[in-house]
């Protein structure tokens, strides 16, 4: 490859803080607001111009469609996402489960206010370049903004970018799954001018259900109801309008009494690497172009939307699987479906695994442990990694990459960050009965 030679420079710091967080999806937010919350001075930076990740930008609005009634959740700053947002009339009843979707442009706006209200220092427009190492221990990071290239120093830094970037860049162990077996990315997208009364009439007629595209569960799940579709796109594939080799189908949510079907992720994309910028470009344009072929399918095979137009597009490309930290823990499939225990828990998910054709939903109160360990890199110190990257196999990963398991090691380390400040340790010297009492406090259920 060729390469140039930059000429050194000074880089000045436009802050400081005690805890970085950079990314604010549901890992990112919920991370700084427990953090701040902790009594820890706290920034929140983000490379979009909203806070929200996966919500705002990829537009994924069933945050915890899993949910049954018997289901038994951890509680804590999740749960506090989708509670604000339906007492702030930013979400709607969920169609397969008891909890809400979110409406995620007004979800902007409720992540403006938790951010505001826990004194978090918000960073906006602002891009990661290259951690900041002194010896094996990470000191801020360069950044790079309409601001020109600058600097930010922490004591802590949490790595919530959902790829691993800071670890990988920091030099700590990561791994990826081979392409060939890596989950795909989605382009999201909404449609307006949808009749909704002719639909649902349809969806009563027609429920899917989850054996419709589900090639493993526990057979309980087969015949619960699945917003699926599938019908219209196979129909319009033997009439020549959609590519022999691309796959459409996929699930419905939200629709609107004015008719607009909120969130359709029917273009599911396999092969593409999202920690290389050719196949995010590739990605987003592939995936618009399936979107608009779906629309076509719909418009003349699905009833209600025979008058629907495309209202817009997710503002990102939706990832489901990119880069791992190896941990000083780890998490196992076998794990998450046996209801592990662990002595340096920091919350609990519900035994649901969702990747890999794998569907099982916490329908009968099981629940796993998240340990502690996944968040925490090899080789760099004072760098926590929260969200879909933490440490695991590729079967826990069908768990650990859903937004409220992501918000669970979110609100972990950012309490286990301020901690870490507060005993002068770091944060893989923690003592981790401080920081159980102190993640309790803040609501989340541990055991």
């Amino acid at each position: 490859m060729q390469t140039i030679q930059e000429a050194a420079r000074s880089v000045p710091v436009m802050a400081e803080t005690g805890v970085l967080v950079v990314g604010s999806g549901p890992g990112g937010l919920a991370a700084a607001l427990a953090c701040a919350r902790q009594g820890a001075d706290t920034m929140l930076m983000e490379r979009y111009g909203c806070f929200g990740g996966n919500i705002t930008q990829a537009g994924v609005e069933s945050i915890a469609w899993y949910r049954h009634p018997q289901t038994i959740e951890a509680g804590g700053i999740g749960m506090e996402f989708e509670q604000r947002a339906i007492e702030m009339d930013a979400a709607v009843p969920e169609i397969q489960s008891t909890s809400h979707a979110l409406h995620t442009e007004s979800f902007k706006y409720v992540a403006d206010r938790l951010v505001i209200e826990s004194d978090v220092r918000a960073l906006l427009h602002c891009y990661f370049v290259e951690p900041i190492m002194n010896g094996a221990r990470i000191a801020g990071i360069i950044t790079e903004s309409k601001s020109g290239r600058q600097a930010i120093l922490a004591r802590r830094v949490i790595d919530a970018t959902g790829d691993a970037d800071i670890a990988a860049r920091a030099g700590a162990p990561c791994s990826q799954t081979p392409l060939s077996d890596r989950l795909g990315v989605t382009v999201t997208f909404a449609c307006s001018g949808v009749d909704k009364k002719r639909f649902m009439e349809y969806v009563k007629a027609h429920p899917g259900s989850y054996k419709q595209w589900a090639d493993e569960t526990t057979g309980k799940e087969d015949n619960m109801f699945s917003p699926y579709i599938a019908e219209p796109f196979q129909k319009a594939q033997a009439a020549g309008a959609i590519p022999a080799d691309v796959e459409i189908a996929g699930t419905w949510s939200s629709i609107s009494d004015e008719g607009e079907a909120t969130y359709l992720n029917v273009v599911y994309m396999p092969g593409y690497d999202c920690t290389d910028v050719w196949d995010l470009t590739r990605g987003e344009m592939d995936g618009r172009q399936q979107a608009m072929w779906a629309i076509g399918a719909l418009n003349k095979y699905l009833p209600g939307f025979e008058k629907a137009r495309l209202r817009s597009f997710g503002a990102s490309l939706g990832t489901r699987e990119s880069r791992k930290i190896i941990g000083r823990g780890s998490l196992s499939g076998h794990q998450t479906r046996s209801r592990a225990r662990f002595k340096d828990a920091i919350g609990i998910f519900p035994e649901f695994l969702d990747a890999y054709g794998i569907v099982i939903l916490p329908t009968t109160g099981r629940y796993f442990q998240v340990p502690y360990g996944i968040m925490l890199p090899q080789k760099v110190d004072n760098l926590l990694v929260v969200g879909r990257a933490v440490a695991g196999d590729r079967e826990s990963h069908a768990a650990t990459r859903q937004m409220m398991c992501c918000a669970v090691t979110g609100q972990g380390a950012g309490v286990a960050a301020a901690v870490s400040l507060q005993e002068g340790v770091t944060p893989a010297e923690v003592d981790i009965k401080k920081l159980q009492i102190a993640i309790k406090k803040q609501g989340v259920r541990i055991d």
